[in-house]
């Protein structure tokens, strides 16, 4: 991998896809030390999201940069690190107006929060004392996020052996741990307190982890408190949370059956010789499902994706009274004898997602190889071995974390349900018009709101294919201009006869001048092809109009992902003007919605 890393950086490229999936992978930290080396000389690549780091520490970074690159790049970013100067950790996040930056992240140890002296024989002074610094930190980060529209990464501390060790009382030792657990418990809490202020557990990674967490050498030698391998943790979980800030994680998870949801292999056994509940192995399994259904009940699509007769799948997954995967659950099935790399392409093709927003789960090396070999941008995960671990192979890398969960969401895999339904229906009519009409498609219009801010960050974080302009405002971004008359900021949902979609689409507008200019428009592909698009252009043209401008303006910006829509504008009437601009012109007649499409705002469906 170290090698395919250099040939990379030697060609100015981003790493394959399995590339970084293995990136990902690495558990050594020295592994990850050489790698965060080697990628610091890539200076740009396409198919990376850039993304500034300010990196502030109360000890010596050392290392950490190192780690914390090769973390990031893993997770498709390309950071640019910007490490804080040494003991000026309270200055320079009480001063600096972090220009530019989108993460500050924090590298916290004890002494941030200890006096240099404290007596072992009054814990409840020191406890007041750790309550006074925590009040002093959280003044800091609260001050820095408004000043910024940077997002502030903090973490918990541990409380290091030898401090809680010198207490020698029993009952003062747990006075102290208490007081000690009320930090975290109040570091924990800064993330309520601001939505650009995010906090990781790292006590309780490091509890569930093989590393230490300190090295006292290194510690008294050079203020590195930390350990290579603890510090391989927290760059992992501040990989995780940008994936998640930046709209990277995956939504899909493709499920095997044999050996991977169950125990055995169904077509010899049957489905009452498959282990599956019970004692071990079968208890590990049924965890798996419990597993998969609670990420399912967090928005991640199921698909099914098992060599098997269908018939007997179905049965089994009806009938067998300790699965909790019943059918229904899966938003798309590929149960066939057909290659598992093309069922997925298939799935990914039907539920109108990428290959990239998938995450495969097997027991077969032949299977997974070959779905690495054709389709390199899935992550593929090993089911095979003992199946305890299985649950822990799934969830350690946080694939399908999301910085905040909405209603869509929740919603997402009835949604994607909805869709292989919906393309089963369209079957039945002669012309693609009449099967529009019969889907009773509504939009419905909404202005932004603080309820709807994290739906409306999310989708320009994660739409890439119907993304004009490729800007990527966040949450802080979006609620600024939300509080602004100047600019406007709306989102659109649609409904069929299907169901729900949910908010689907958003636009930022900038209503500042006599002509409107569109700063960015999204929409998520699953509505595609129902002429949603061109209704909204129309509302647009249309609120315009009755504002008093002259024009509207939107430009296409392309990427390597949004090639769908480069005819958008054009097709809604628009007017090429070169280098991507487009306008219409608002006295010459406005554009019409597509006849098939009900336009509601959002007063209209309270009513």
């Amino acid at each position: 991998m170290l090698e395919s890393l250099r040939a990379a950086v030697a060609e100015g490229r981003a790493p394959s896809p399995a590339d970084l999936t293995r990136l990902a992978l690495v558990s050594d930290p020295l592994v990850l030390r050489k790698a965060g080396k080697l990628l610091a000389r890539l200076e740009d690549a396409d198919g990376l999201r850039p993304l500034r780091v300010a990196l502030l520490a109360t000890c010596t970074i050392g290392s950490y940069e190192q780690i914390l690159r090769a973390s990031l790049v893993s997770a498709g970013v390309l950071p640019d690190l910007v490490p804080g100067p040494y003991g000026m950790f309270e200055l320079t996040l009480a001063t600096d107006p972090f220009d530019g930056v989108d993460v500050v992240a924090l590298l916290l140890d004890e002494t941030c929060f200890l006096p240099h002296d404290w007596a072992a024989t009054d814990v409840d002074g020191l406890a007041g004392h750790l309550e006074a610094r925590l009040a002093d930190l959280r003044g800091l980060v609260l001050s820095a996020v408004e000043r910024s529209t940077a997002t502030v990464l903090l973490h918990t501390v541990p409380l290091p052996a030898q401090v809680r060790d010198s207490v020698i009382s029993w009952r003062a030792r747990a006075a102290l741990s208490k007081a000690w657990a009320k930090l975290n418990e109040g570091l924990l809490d800064l993330a309520a307190q601001h939505r650009q202020v995010a906090v990781t557990d790292l006590v309780s990674v490091l509890a569930d982890s093989p590393f230490p967490a300190r090295d006292d050498r290194l510690h008294r030698y050079g203020d590195l408190p930390y350990t290579d391998g603890a510090l391989s943790l927290l760059a992992r979980e501040v990989r995780r949370f940008a994936q998640a800030r930046g709209g990277l994680s995956r939504k899909v998870l493709a499920l095997d059956l044999d050996n991977t949801l169950w125990g055995g292999v169904l077509g010899e056994v049957g489905a009452e010789g498959v282990q599956l509940g019970g004692l071990y192995p079968g208890n590990a399994y049924r965890e798996v499902q419990r597993t998969a259904s609670r990420l399912r009940d967090q928005g991640v699509v199921l698909v099914l994706a098992s060599k098997n007769d269908a018939d007997l799948v179905d049965e089994a997954l009806t009938a067998h009274p300790e699965v909790l995967l019943r059918p229904e659950a899966f938003s798309a099935k590929a149960v066939n004898w057909s290659p598992k790399a093309g069922n997925l392409r298939e799935a990914a093709s039907a539920l109108g997602l990428a290959t990239g927003s998938f995450v495969f789960l097997d027991d077969s090396p032949f299977e997974r190889g070959h779905v690495e070999e054709e389709l390199p941008d899935v992550v593929v995960l090993p089911a095979d071995g003992d199946p305890a671990h299985i649950v822990r192979t799934l969830l350690a890398q946080g694939w399908f974390d999301v910085a905040e969960l909405t209603e869509t969401d929740l919603a997402r895999p009835e949604l994607y349900r909805s869709r292989t339904l919906r393309n089963d229906f369209a079957g039945g009519f002669g012309s693609s018009e009449d099967y529009l009409h019969a889907l009773d498609v509504r939009l419905v219009v909404q202005e932004a709101d603080g309820f709807s801010v994290a739906r409306v960050a999310q989708l320009a974080a994660r739409t890439n294919q119907f993304n004009l302009t490729g800007l990527r405002f966040d949450e802080a971004e979006t609620g600024r201009r939300i509080a602004d008359p100047d600019h406007l900021v709306v989102t659109f949902a649609v409904a069929d006869r299907f169901g729900d979609e949910g908010v689907i689409g958003a636009a930022w507008v900038d209503r500042s001048g006599v002509e409107w200019h569109v700063d960015n428009l999204v929409l998520s592909c699953r509505v595609l092809g129902r002429g949603v698009e061109l209704a909204i252009a129309a509302w647009l043209a249309r609120q315009a109009h009755a504002a008093g401008a002259t024009a509207l303006r939107g430009r296409y910006v392309p990427s390597k992902k949004n090639g769908l829509a480069k005819g958008f504008w054009t097709d809604a009437g628009f007017t090429a003007e070169g280098d991507g601009a487009h306008a219409l012109a608002l006295d010459a007649g406005l554009p019409e919605a597509p006849a098939w499409i009900n336009l509601l705002e959002g007063n209209e469906v309270a009513r």
